[in-house]
């Protein structure tokens, strides 16, 4: 019986054909597995990039800031000084000796002429007596000198009338009229003697008249130095004993200015002191003189300005310490702005006028320089395919930019300043000229700043919070 082979060439020939087929696939099945490694390394590459831009970016700025307000400025200077009389004078003895009596005392009301104290006068009424007798002695010697005169006068008269009969020789006529030349010269000289005792008993008498202290004017005793008793010494200077004020309803503040302020103040200036006694009462006073002699303390010059001072209720006591304000200038109805201001720069990154923030800031450029410094950015990362994979840093880098622009350009002078505004949300520069300070606030005289406006006084980064 014939057997039917089976045909088994197709079944031989199968094998071949997948493995053609396989074959055929593997070139795509790498390319796609390459690929997919490609965009594996670009997420990687591109994920390291934002982490490390996230870490290197510099946090974000949160600005403090100030309103521009409208209002008066009152600039003034700080001195200090004591309160004195206007009239103050200091009573001493010209005369040594000791004290007797004290007929007035601390605060005592005392009136020109009145007795204030008296000195022993024992050696000065003994020093008048002897005065006195030298005086009656020298007009006793006058008197004699006179009489001599008169009776040479009369035996030159005889001796005259002799010669002139030939009955007396020459010599005795030279004789009698050198005798009356001598009288005459002896009356000169008792006469001066005269003179001279008459002024020793006036001194004497003078001092007796001053061992009695009197007051030359009306006022008050502001200080007695001295005691029943004790002795005082004048031989080398006069010891004040007693210090009188003559009117303390008047009276004087007398404040040292420094000298970086001395040019500021001048006569007719109004001030305001308060003294530690009356801590809540402010006192008026007016500049009456600013003396031109330095007062050097320890290296450091002063000078000295006198305000006058109404004291009609007798408040103020002399001596007193007291803190004067001392107005220099005052505006009405000005722009001011925080002093803060004028000193506030932008903590940006400083970078060259090419740089990234060169188009952003410059001086308000707005959305344009926004869109500028955005491509400036792109352009630092790179163009093409790169760099629109690559994520841009946090915050695109902004807050390392720097602001330019010509109204950041360095002050001609110590009045122009550049002030930074809020505006947009953004920080714009504008040049301003300014005025007076109070050291606190400033007037601003010129800009483009009006009532409202939003300066900045500082900046913090905004994780640091309030």
């Amino acid at each position: 019986m014939l057997q039917k082979t089976p045909e088994t060439a197709p079944a031989l020939e199968a094998p071949a054909d997948v493995a053609a087929v396989l074959n055929a696939g593997a070139p795509q099945r790498r390319f796609r597995r390459w690929l997919f490694i490609g965009l594996a390394a670009i997420v990687v590459i591109g994920g390291g990039w934002y982490w490390y831009s996230a870490r290197t970016a510099a946090p974000a700025i949160a600005f403090v800031t100030a309103p521009v307000t409208k209002g008066d400025l009152t600039v003034t200077v700080t001195a200090t000084g004591t309160v004195q009389p206007t009239d103050q004078v200091d009573i001493s003895s010209e005369l040594s000796g000791t004290i007797q009596t004290i007929n007035a005392d601390f605060n005592d009301h005392v009136t020109q002429g009145s007795t204030l104290a008296t000195l022993n006068t024992d050696k000065l009424n003994q020093a008048v007596v002897q005065s006195q007798a030298a005086l009656a002695g020298r007009q006793a010697d006058v008197q004699t000198a006179q009489a001599t005169v008169e009776q040479t006068k009369a035996a030159l008269a005889r001796q005259q009338t002799l010669a002139a009969q030939k009955l007396v020789s020459t010599d005795t006529l030279q004789a009698a009229q050198a005798d009356a030349d001598r009288a005459v010269a002896g009356l000169a000289s008792a006469n001066a003697d005269l003179d001279t005792a008459k002024a020793n008993l006036s001194m004497a008498q003078s001092d007796l008249g001053k061992a009695t202290i009197i007051s030359p004017v009306d006022g008050i005793v502001l200080a007695r130095d001295v005691e029943v008793g004790q002795t005082v010494a004048s031989s080398l200077q006069a010891p004040v004993l007693f210090t009188l004020a003559q009117d303390l309803t008047k009276m004087e503040l007398q404040v040292a200015v420094d000298e970086a302020d001395v040019g500021k103040v001048k006569e007719g200036d109004t001030a305001t002191f308060t003294v530690e006694a009356y801590p809540d009462r402010k006192f008026p006073a007016t500049i009456s003189q600013v003396r031109y002699s330095p007062v050097t303390v320890e290296g450091v010059t002063t000078y000295t300005a006198v305000l006058t001072v109404d004291n009609a209720d007798l408040t103020l006591r002399p001596g007193m310490t007291a803190t004067a304000d001392i107005t220099v200038d005052q505006a009405k109805s000005v722009l001011l702005v925080p002093n803060a201001a004028l000193r506030y720069t932008p903590p940006f990154r400083r970078q060259g006028a090419g740089g990234e923030g060169a188009a952003a800031g410059g001086a308000g450029a707005g959305a344009a320089g926004g869109a500028a410094a955005g491509g400036a950015a792109r352009q630092s990362r790179g163009g093409g395919l790169l760099g629109l994979l690559l994520p841009s840093p946090p915050n695109g880098g902004r807050n390392r930019t720097t602001i330019t622009g010509p109204a950041t350009a360095a002050p001609t002078d110590s009045t122009q300043h550049v002030i930074w505004v809020l505006r947009d949300e953004h920080p714009a520069p504008v040049r301003v000229t300014t005025g007076v300070t109070d050291g606190t606030h400033t007037e601003i005289v010129s800009g483009d700043l009006k009532e409202g406006d939003q300066v900045i006084a500082g900046s913090r980064s905004a994780s640091a919070g309030s």
